[in-house]
């Protein structure tokens, strides 16, 4: 079997505040013959998200760091173009968590193979099908346990997450969907498109009196991809017994500094607040039941989605550094 040269991604330095392309270098690894078990798959597209910022820090996580000098992990799309595995055949779509490349190669238990559905393109299985639209799921069933008739906000709405979650929310009998974006045209998708009822854009003036604005009743449920600011909105804006799924805080990924925290979480007792964190790898036991529900409405054309892609694997972070700023619509994806 030929050898193959794979083109990764490494992180090379710790960054201090926004991360730069001095942090990472691109280098070249060859592959040798298959080991029995082993698999190679040709990656069709790579994921770049927020939580990888955290990774990059030398810091307690839920997850372990990024160790310097390796390969970026992620998520990652692909087929199988060479198999010594009976589980993992040739031509097999699969997922994994190898990350920035454009070639991997390892043993079949890295890879997860998913079906080839007829029309739908491999890029949706790193996001509405796949953690994505799983995590938006996850946070509004199990974690704020949504109810019919709730009014919901989302921040960072119009990213991959954001945009799954207002549908998701909207489809499980939300009364109002509420979302924040970074910019007049993300305000009008997300209304045009997505479903939400109302939307209001951060940079115009201060959220937490834009939503109070356009919610004068109040908030059930927020979906924290934001923290910041946006937390301290949803505190204000919540009626007694709201919940709070916190799934990101991006407003302060980059801070060089400590970042202060809410001015009113007295709210939290006086009204009975309950604010919980979580990451969907513990939740994955959710994931069959989202599979079938989403789906479902997918195939009954009731979802939605945008990507927005970088080809090439040389500039995975230049997708990751836009991403990082606000540059997407939906899914930040890198085509190989």
């Amino acid at each position: 079997m030929p050898s193959a040269v794979s083109t990764q991604i490494q992180l090379v330095s710790r960054p201090q505040g926004w991360p730069t392309h001095e942090d990472f270098r691109t280098v070249q690894v060859t592959y040798g013959d298959l080991a029995p078990g082993e698999v190679r798959v040709e990656n069709a597209f790579v994921s770049v998200d927020p939580y990888m910022r955290g990774r990059m820090n030398d810091a307690r996580s839920y997850v372990a760091p990024y160790a310097l000098g390796e390969t970026m992990e992620g998520g990652a799309v692909g087929r199988v173009v060479a198999s010594a595995s009976d589980d993992v055949p040739v031509g097999s779509v699969v997922v994994h968590q190898l990350g920035w490349r454009d070639i991997a190669q390892a043993d079949a238990s890295a890879f997860r193979v998913v079906p080839d559905l007829p029309g739908v393109p491999l890029s949706l299985r790193l996001h509405i099908l796949g953690m994505t639209g799983l995590t938006a799921y996850v946070g509004l069933t199990r974690i704020a346990e949504m109810k019919e008739g709730d009014t919901v906000f989302i921040s960072g709405a119009a990213g991959a997450v954001g945009t799954a979650a207002g549908q998701i929310a909207r489809l499980l009998g939300a009364k109002r969907v509420i979302g924040s974006a970074g910019s007049p045209e993300k305000v009008a998708l997300l209304t045009e498109k997505y479903g939400y009822d109302a939307a209001v854009d951060y940079k115009v003036a201060p959220i937490r009196q834009q939503l109070a604005d356009v919610a004068p009743e109040g908030i059930d449920v927020y979906f924290d991809n934001v923290g910041g600011d946006h937390l301290e909105a949803a505190l204000d804006a919540f009626n007694d017994g709201g919940r709070a799924a916190l799934c990101g805080a991006i407003a302060t990924y980059n801070a060089d500094g400590p970042v202060p925290g809410p001015d009113n979480l007295s709210n939290l007792v006086t009204r009975g607040l309950r604010l919980e964190g979580f990451t969907v790898g513990k939740h994955l036991s959710a994931a069959p039941e989202f599979q079938e529900r989403m789906g479902g409405w997918l195939a009954e054309g009731r979802i939605a989605y945008d990507e927005t892609i970088v080809d090439g694997i040389d500039h995975a972070v230049d997708a990751f550094l836009d991403m990082m700023r606000g540059a997407n619509t939906g899914k930040m994806l890198v085509r190989i």
